[in-house]
């Protein structure tokens, strides 16, 4: 297997964790079970990104959006998530890895607001990496109350601060390098849209439950195989840095 560069530990890997109904649907299953499915999917790709030195993961858990599906679906996700947390904090604590959740908490039921709150300060201190959960996420939603808590003071630097604080981070805000999307659908659904302005895009068909280390590694490979410019035209750039060290 290829090993990844030290320098991965300042690359910011986001997924949209696409494809639970689907998968549990195509085997003739309730959807509930795909996103019981999609937790141990969630578990081997925290440990594989922790394997590869990635340095910051954040895992599209539940959009704004997703209050419009069944009540008795997002019933069940609220108690899985309810249910699974401390769970995972307590091997994230043993791992090192930090958890985090951005995204609005005044709509999500008390029990979930618990387990977050217990999770957060548990690994708070950890430092390997990053885990950063999107819940009750809606990136316009967030950029349109940072706007209104900047007041049009400052420019690029006040915005991300006030995005920090809109969707209750408390490390500053990060730009995304590499965005995956499982499932087959490409778009990015209200997520991190300030943050992925110059982020790599990488959409495959498999469907969350069934991503792990094989699919993240490929995602991955394609990700260092692309030129990042920047705007920047980079042989040029390269050429003037050649002519000035002569």
């Amino acid at each position: 297997m290829t090993n990844f560069a030290l320098d991965d530990r300042d690359l910011h890997v986001a997924i949209i964790m696409d494809g639970n109904g689907r998968w549990a649907a195509a085997k003739g299953l309730p959807r509930t079970v795909g996103h019981r499915a999609g937790v141990q999917a969630l578990r081997r790709t925290v440990e594989a990104a922790a394997s590869m030195n990635v340095g910051t993961l954040t895992l599209y858990a539940f959009s704004s959006d997703n209050w419009q599906r069944p009540e008795n679906e997002v019933r069940a996700i609220m108690q899985i998530i309810t249910k699974r947390l401390p769970v995972e904090a307590d091997r994230c604590v043993r791992e090192g890895i930090r958890m985090s959740v951005i995204g609005r908490r005044d709509r999500l039921p008390r029990e979930v607001l618990n387990a977050i709150d217990a999770a957060e300060l548990l690994t708070e201190t950890c430092t390997a990496m990053h885990v950063r959960l999107a819940m009750d996420y809606s990136s316009r939603d967030a950029l349109s109350r940072a706007a209104s808590l900047v007041n049009g003071n400052g420019g690029r630097e006040a915005l991300a601060a006030a995005l920090g604080q809109a969707y209750h981070s408390r490390t500053p805000i990060s730009d995304v390098d590499l965005l995956i999307r499982t499932g087959g659908e490409q778009r990015l659904s209200d997520f991190l849209l300030w943050e992925c302005a110059y982020a790599e895009l990488y959409f495959t068909q498999c469907r969350w439950p069934d991503f792990g280390e094989m699919e993240l590694r490929a995602a991955l490979h394609a990700f260092r195989k692309r030129k990042r410019r920047f705007g920047r035209v980079v042989e040029n750039a390269h050429a003037t840095v050649q002519t000035t060290a002569i």
